[in-house]
């Protein structure tokens, strides 16, 4: 049988208060929080001690087990970073944080769609919601996060811009409103459900709201809504929701002409759809010749 009584939170051992204090004074954000202790919670089950009695052999062992365990090169690194945060930081060790190494993990390029096929996922959306915001995430090129956290002094229809408000690296950023999208906006708020805008200002409402009050759409949902859409247009590649960012200039982006920028940037984001060089860096004016280079005559 269930016990009547509340569980109570467990204690936070000093160690670990003193790791939160350094974050929190460094600033660091929720999610690394949440990663750091969790790197730190499992050094400290693999030593079956407080991980302040740790030695550099426990470092080297720890390495290898996560590996042998495994744990992919992206997830070994972020686990070996929270421990370097706890050695060199919290504990001031600098010699055993000296013992952790970084994997080089290889870069790959993804999977990639042709503009016809990213038109056909729109189209295929399951809903005008979810049509919207894929347009908006390829035609604006806005991280899946972005495209959720929209709010409606985000859009600027009068210069055709949308502000990204405190983005990945907590950066400000403008992207250019194509037309088509903006007109896909204005239909999709004449249907948006208002239940949870009480009490809030018109211009701090999320134009795409969540089941909670003052909650946005998870990024979860997104990709559901996104994988539904591939399925439905029949689309056998293995492709990832998060796209590109726009590249200045893309003023017209749209699935018909989604604008160039590099490839390598869009290796590292996944985009939908390949990148290629601009167009004003194929044709560069040829270097200026340096006063140097001629001798002044007598």
């Amino acid at each position: 049988m269930r016990s009547s009584k509340k569980s109570t939170p467990a204690a936070i051992s000093p160690l670990r208060q003193r790791m939160i204090d350094d974050m929190i004074a460094r600033n660091l954000g929720r999610h690394t929080h949440r990663s750091h202790i969790d790197s730190c919670k499992r050094f400290a089950a693999f030593l079956k001690r407080s991980p302040d009695t740790a030695t550099s052999d426990d470092i080297c062992a720890f390495q290898k087990s996560v590996m042998e365990g495994g744990c992919s090169i992206s997830n070994r690194n972020r686990i070996m970073t929270g421990l370097r945060f706890l050695l060199k930081v919290t504990l001031r060790r600098h010699d055993l944080a000296a013992e952790i190494y970084h994997l080089k993990e290889p870069l790959k390029l993804p999977q990639v769609l042709a503009p016809e096929e990213v038109k056909r996922i729109i189209e295929m959306a399951p809903s005008l919601q979810a049509r919207v915001m894929l347009s908006i995430a390829y035609g604006c090129g806005l991280r899946a996060s972005e495209v959720v956290r929209l709010r409606v002094c985000d859009i600027d229809s009068a210069q055709s811009i949308i502000r990204v408000v405190q983005s990945k690296g907590r950066k400000d950023r403008n992207v250019m409103l194509p037309n088509e999208v903006l007109v896909l906006l204005r239909e999709w708020w004449c249907e948006r459900p208002v239940c949870h805008d009480i009490g809030i200002p018109s211009d701090q409402r999320w134009i795409f709201p969540g089941r909670g009050k003052d909650r946005p759409l998870t990024t979860r949902q997104l990709s559901r809504l996104f994988h539904q859409a591939v399925e439905a247009a029949g689309i056998t590649k293995h492709v990832s929701l998060f796209i590109c960012h726009t590249p200045p200039g893309a003023r017209d982006r749209h699935p018909k002409n989604p604008g160039g920028s590099r490839a390598r940037q869009a290796r590292y984001d996944r985009a939908l759809y390949a990148r290629c060089n601009w167009p004003h860096r194929q044709h560069r004016e040829p270097a200026r010749a340096s006063a140097r280079a001629t001798p002044p005559q007598a």
